[in-house]
């Protein structure tokens, strides 16, 4: 007759270390299932923290990210104003063929505006400005501006004038940019007559 009952341990195998013999019975199941959980849950914190020790490495070996644009910012030409203001007078001992303007520059908003540079457009003409560049001007403010031009030679500046310009480089915390300012009929008026004067019939 067959009989069923608990499996003795082998031959040799009593008392040994690496002997593990299965549980008897239904007593010993939850130990068995508590020994499981305790090591999936080991394992699981151990997968954690090499993914996050890996996670740090690779977040600190990183390149560094690129600066924002400040888009927020508007361009310096879109807050700057130049309107003309008239002639000036030059000051006494100053060389021949040289004349004067006086313009405005207004900052109508955003940050303040540096002006690094005026140029104008004629081979004939050099152009210094007071203040000299560079020079800056804040946000809801305006200053006024002196330009010199004196004439360097007569057969490359225009007979008349008709829509002369001023190009101004204007620098604010966003952006560097060179603008034309067109400063309307009466500078080029003014601007046509003082070539007259200083090379009279020198000019084309």
């Amino acid at each position: 007759m067959n009989a069923i009952g608990p499996v003795e341990p082998g031959e040799g195998t009593q008392g040994h270390p690496l002997a593990t013999p299965e549980p008897a019975g239904p007593a010993t199941r939850p130990l068995a299932r508590l020994y499981t959980a305790h090591r999936r849950a080991a394992h699981a914190l151990l997968a954690a923290a090499l993914l996050a020790a890996g996670g740090g490495y690779l977040y600190a070996t990183r390149p560094p990210a690129a600066r924002p644009v400040r888009a927020e910012l508007p361009f310096p030409a879109q807050t700057v104003d130049v309107s003309y203001l008239g002639e000036v007078t030059v000051p006494p001992g100053t060389r021949p063929r040289t004349f004067a303007f006086e313009v405005l520059l207004g900052v109508e908003s955003g940050p303040a505006v540096t002006v690094t540079g005026m140029t104008q457009p004629y081979d004939g003409l050099s152009l210094t400005s007071a203040p000299r560049a560079p020079f800056r001007t804040k946000s809801g403010a305006a200053r006024k501006i002196v330009v010199t031009m004196h004439v360097t030679e007569c057969g490359k500046v225009p007979r008349d004038a008709g829509l002369p310009f001023i190009d101004v480089t204007l620098r604010n915390a966003r952006a560097m940019q060179v603008q034309s300012f067109i400063l309307g009929p009466r500078y080029a008026h003014d601007l046509s007559h003082a070539l007259q004067v200083a090379c009279s019939n020198d000019i084309r």
